[in-house]
């Protein structure tokens, strides 16, 4: 390489650290060093009865794995991820599909109404759930009722507490997840819809053989938003419920929280997350990489 393509080769390498520097520098303060710091935590005992840390090994993962809440808020997480996920899903294609549809001059009403939910603060959204649920007053048992259903006691039942939370996150984000496909839908070229359906295709076989495989890609990135937002639940369960009753709807997030600020127990809480962050990147990754093989090979 001659001297001055050297020269110019080093001069545009610096230009583009400068360039890069500002982020690198914000994801070491704020994402990384955090990360270090927390397993270095780990590490410790330190809690009320110990103000001064003292380095303790793996006891605070011992601690963990032998606590049996924990392994009720494992349950609880991969409950709701499993149940919540693949429902919010089906109802934001379902809304997308019929909000890509001919709507007249209501379509933007329509579009605002599904993605509302979204916009609302979660605090004020678990409030107005409170009392959606409230057995007495709450509008939930108020029709139910009138369908001959006995009351439920909705955030105060150990079998139904979880739904409860579940219908609320569900509610809260699939118009965000709507808007995704929206946009997924309004990428599809219009011309190979048409040429399906002059093949005589009907709306179901153009959904099945032409929409959802052109999805694919918008399908893989759903999955992953909401994997991330079901294992980082946290206004709803702590507004609704405070993990309770009996802990049925204490989720990993909450019960950090309740670790670190109420037990004050900062080494199972640094233990705790640290096992989150595992937990959750291997989790993103196994769906993704399952994802994209079925999308981009099998279809």
């Amino acid at each position: 390489m001659p001297p001055e393509a050297s020269c110019y080769s080093r001069a545009r390498g610096t230009e583009v650290l400068l360039y890069l520097l500002p982020s690198l520098v914000f994801l070491a303060v704020f994402t990384y060093w955090p990360i270090v710091r927390a397993v270095a935590t780990s590490l410790l005992e330190w809690n009320i009865s110990h103000p001064q840390p003292r380095f303790a090994g793996l006891r605070n993962y011992i601690v963990l794995a032998a606590d049996p809440v924990f392994h009720l808020v494992m349950r609880n997480t991969l409950l709701l991820a499993l149940v919540a996920i693949p429902l919010s899903i089906a109802l934001a294609l379902l809304f997308a599909v019929l909000l890509h549809e001919p709507l007249g001059s209501l379509r933007p009403v329509y579009r605002a109404a599904v993605f509302y939910p979204t916009m609302v603060p979660m605090a004020a959204a678990a409030m107005l759930w409170v009392w959606l649920f409230n057995p007495s007053i709450g509008l939930v048992n108020y029709y139910l009722g009138r369908l001959g259903i006995p009351r439920v006691e909705w955030l105060y039942d150990m079998t139904w507490a979880l739904p409860a939370v579940m219908i609320s996150w569900i509610w809260k984000n699939v118009g965000y997840l709507a808007i995704l496909y929206l946009a997924g839908l309004q990428a599809i070229p219009r011309d190979l819809l048409e040429a399906a359906s002059v093949e005589g295709a009907g709306f179901w076989q153009r959904l099945r053989h032409v929409t959802l495989p052109l999805l694919g890609p918008t399908t893989v990135f759903v999955v992953a938003v909401s994997v991330i937002n079901s294992f980082q639940i946290f206004d709803a369960v702590h507004i609704m419920t405070q993990g309770g009753p009996a802990d049925r709807t204490n989720v990993v997030i909450y019960y950090l929280y309740q670790q670190a600020f109420r037990f004050w127990d900062i080494g199972v809480a640094s233990a705790l997350t640290v096992l989150f962050v595992v937990g959750l990147l291997s989790v993103i990754a196994a769906v993704v990489r399952q994802m994209e093989r079925r999308v981009f090979y099998e279809v």
